[in-house]
């Protein structure tokens, strides 16, 4: 789903509406020595946004519930460089996808402020797009006229000779070459989440918004797809952020990890990644690094 301001929706045809829908050179914790616990650290003073691509400075969010207010968002201060692939995790409903969501400017924060290119984030930008497990493609559309769709309104391409070309490059790129011309249904899961990647990439986001976007797939599609997305940002230059819950997804992938605590959540602890590419999970650097950010998670 882009970040930019939803355009109007392609027309659907009417026969199908309504029918879809630490290690010592592995990894430094910050604020403790690798093999001990983290202490709770006190709010990062916000960075220079001219150095930074993503600044968050104390972010807060509460909901109202039966019970009065509900506080999701701690006070969460971070940080993110240009290119810098940075994940998240902490444990099931601490508020990952809420702060995501500030983030991405979709939500706005009851306290603090979140600056994208030393800009303050008060709504979706095209800067951003999301990806999420949910999916984002329309199903009455092919692969070719979805990536062309997602061009409307850019500056990217002008002409629909230029939009097919662009698209047909891009979908070439996550391995759909031939597949232009096929529709949703017709694709396996793992293409279906190769075409949803090439609709952010056309667009060329400067950032890309990642909230568990393989966790409908099966553990080998995953990895697939995990080889997929860093073979793609090899060749072309996106910032990352990433919500998992996958411990390994993060090891193997990000070059800054980051734990949250529960809610209301707060950042635990931080993990810098020296591992090259490609990564063996099975290496000890990178097993040392699993087993301390799974301690800051309790287990």
């Amino acid at each position: 789903m882009s970040v930019e301001p939803s355009p109007t929706l392609p027309a659907q045809p009417a026969a199908q509406q309504g029918a879809h829908q630490g290690a010592h050179q592995g990894a430094h914790p910050t604020g403790h020595q690798a093999g001990h616990r983290a202490v709770p650290q006190p709010a990062a003073k916000p960075a220079d946004p001219a150095a930074d691509k993503i600044v968050v400075a104390d972010v807060r969010k509460s909901f109202i519930s039966d019970k009065g207010p509900l506080p999701v968002v701690g006070g969460v201060s971070l940080t993110v460089k240009d290119g810098e692939f940075v994940a998240i995790v902490g444990p099931s409903g601490c508020g990952k996808s809420t702060l995501m969501n500030i983030v991405a400017g979709f939500e706005r924060p009851d306290g603090g402020q979140v600056l994208v290119d030393g800009r303050v984030q008060s709504g979706p930008s095209a800067k951003g797009i999301v990806i999420s497990q949910h999916g984002s493609v329309f199903p009455w559309l092919t692969v070719r006229q979805n990536l062309m769709f997602g061009l409307n309104g850019t500056d990217h391409a002008e002409t629909d000779a230029e939009k097919a070309a662009l698209a047909d490059h891009y979908a070439a790129l996550v391995g759909l070459k031939g597949f232009e011309s096929a529709y949703p249904h017709e694709l396996s899961g793992g293409m279906l989440k190769r075409a949803e990647l090439a609709r952010a990439f056309v667009v060329k986001p400067d950032i890309l918004y990642m909230d568990e976007p393989f966790s409908a797939l099966d553990a080998l599609m995953n990895m697939r797809m995990r080889n997929e997305l860093l073979r793609i940002l090899g060749e072309e230059r996106h910032t990352v952020l990433l919500i998992t819950h996958d411990v390994e997804e993060a090891v193997y992938m990000a070059d800054r990890i980051m734990v949250l605590s529960p809610r209301p959540t707060t950042i635990q602890a931080t993990f810098h990644v020296d591992l090259p590419h490609p990564r063996r999970l099975a290496d000890p650097s990178a097993q040392a690094l699993r087993e301390a950010i799974l301690k800051e998670l309790g287990l």
